[in-house]
């Protein structure tokens, strides 16, 4: 039998569809914008008026980009230290979440509170960097993996998630079986727990591959510059040339001979599209966990 839709329902129904398009609308349209800017033109950009088109296409901004010689090197330390940070990140994180969601561990009151008091009071750069060079990190990949391994946000998320959606039973049950701890951990609860390690997982990744600021601090040696870093230099230096462009032009220095390829908007558009693309690509796959994951790992039920 045919369910007959009350006026108000279909009301409502029309005002949803249409308040989403709108919101996808505003959503997309800043990303389309810049990716038009990346495609377009350098000294038609400084027109102003571009939408989500380019005008006068051209591939220039990301030839200057990809033209230095240290890009690739940078992107493969980019990629193996979100590879290396998310394993061991969620490997440290899902352990300790899931003994401090255990009823029986001695202490766990003053776990929580020791682990709670950081998250609030921070002693600051200064004695963190004098941390990290007494402990040998500095020029050396792993200052970009071991300072984030424990956030206890994360753990808090996870722990919910695991005590909201696996019952204390189902665990007693592997006991009497005859599972220990390791084995109920990594072929019970893990398995069980995907959604939220999933969710956790994605803001790792993205929280490293955006990072620039631990090289900038901690790293002197080029060879362990990140993708990140290398695309902020470029920046500053395309804005130094222009800087330098408009003091000669105020000076009525004859500056034709100076023009400019890029300027510092396109290359910060192709910048842009360059880091976001790898994390957009990753995205679709943790999607469909993210929101139970989230959900359930900040609710308890």
């Amino acid at each position: 039998m045919k369910i007959k839709k009350s006026v108000g329902y279909r009301v409502f129904n029309v005002f949803n569809i249409l308040l989403m398009i709108i919101l996808g609308v505003l959503f997309i349209f800043p990303y389309l914008n810049i990716l038009a800017e990346s495609l377009n033109d350098p000294a038609d950009t400084l027109r102003g008026g571009l939408t989500i088109y380019p005008r006068v296409f051209t591939l220039q901004n990301y030839k200057v980009i990809l033209a230095d010689s240290d890009i690739g090197r940078a992107a493969v330390v980019s990629v193996l230290r979100v590879v290396v940070a998310v394993i061991l990140s969620i490997l440290v994180q899902f352990s300790a979440a899931y003994s401090l969601s255990r009823k029986g561990l001695m202490g766990k009151k003053f776990f929580v509170w020791l682990f709670t008091i950081p998250m609030f009071i921070s002693a600051g750069q200064v004695p963190l960097y004098v941390q990290i060079s007494r402990m040998g990190l500095l020029n050396n990949f792993w200052v970009y993996i071991l300072p984030g391994l424990f956030s206890f946000y994360n753990i808090i998320i996870i722990r919910t998630f695991i005590q909201s959606t696996i019952p204390d039973s189902l665990i007693e049950s592997a006991h009497l079986d005859g599972a220990n701890e390791m084995q109920v951990l990594f072929k019970m609860v893990l398995p069980l727990s995907k959604p939220i390690l999933a969710t956790v997982a994605l803001w790792i990744m993205v929280a490293h591959w955006n990072d620039w600021t631990a090289t900038l601090l901690y790293i002197r040696k080029s060879s362990l510059f990140t993708l990140q870093y290398i695309m902020m230099q470029l920046v500053k230096e395309t804005e130094r040339l222009q800087k330098l462009q408009q003091a000669a032009i105020e000076m009525g220095v004859d500056v034709s001979n100076m023009h400019t390829k890029v300027t510092s908007e396109s290359i910060i558009s192709a910048q842009v599209m360059i880091t976001t693309i790898p994390i957009i690509c990753v995205y679709p796959f943790l999607q469909k966990y993210f929101i139970k994951g989230i959900m359930m790992g900040s609710i308890k039920g």
